[in-house]
């Protein structure tokens, strides 16, 4: 298979987006390669990263024990059951996990959320879908912080716009990421 069919795309994207690492450099090769080896125990050189990123042209075909191996990194059995989860994923979902949603509070209410590793932060509602956070554990959002959310969902990210912290310009925010939020309590 070559490198740029889209399924090797998707495997690339989804170890970028894993690793936070989008490969440019030769260090950051050789970090990834580090990182596979930690998790997999298994040896991907940064030689065939660099392959199989393009940072070398023209290369063809990439060898099936290298796609074996970044499926097992992300999880997965291996190559063909990667290419069975890609193959059963159409890219939409019916949200069917509990949710709330902003139109449905009232201004004064509280949404505490967790998510891993160990986060947790109680939000109160101004209305206008803005939230000021009253009680932060363990987060990058901190007491005072305020924002903008129209929806909480119990195992997805939360998404909030126009993040203020410290009187800086406003900025987006990703809470659980990974694994989303695990747990939701309105009060």
């Amino acid at each position: 298979m070559n490198n740029d069919s889209p399924e090797i795309q998707e495997l690339l994207k989804q170890i970028e987006d894993l690793t936070h690492i989008k490969p440019k450099s030769p260090s950051d090769f050789d970090q990834l390669s580090d990182i596979i080896w930690k998790s997999t125990h298994e040896t991907l050189s940064a030689s065939t990263l660099k392959r199989l990123w393009g940072y070398f042209k023209g290369v063809g075909t990439i060898r099936n024990s290298t796609l074996v191996i970044l499926s097992k990194f992300l999880g997965f059995k291996g190559w063909d059951d990667f290419l069975a989860h890609l193959s059963q994923d159409n890219g939409s979902d019916p949200v069917l996990s509990p949710i709330v949603k902003t139109d449905d509070l009232a201004v004064g209410d509280r949404i505490t959320v967790s998510w891993k590793p160990n986060r947790r932060c109680t939000f109160r509602y101004l209305g206008n879908q803005q939230f000021i956070v009253e009680k932060a554990v363990n987060s990058k959002l901190k007491e005072g912080n305020t924002f903008h959310c129209n929806v909480f969902i119990l195992g997805a990210p939360l998404y909030l716009t126009d993040l203020i912290q410290n009187q800086k310009a406003p900025v987006a925010f990703v809470a659980g990421k990974k694994d989303g939020l695990c747990e939701i309590i309105r009060s």
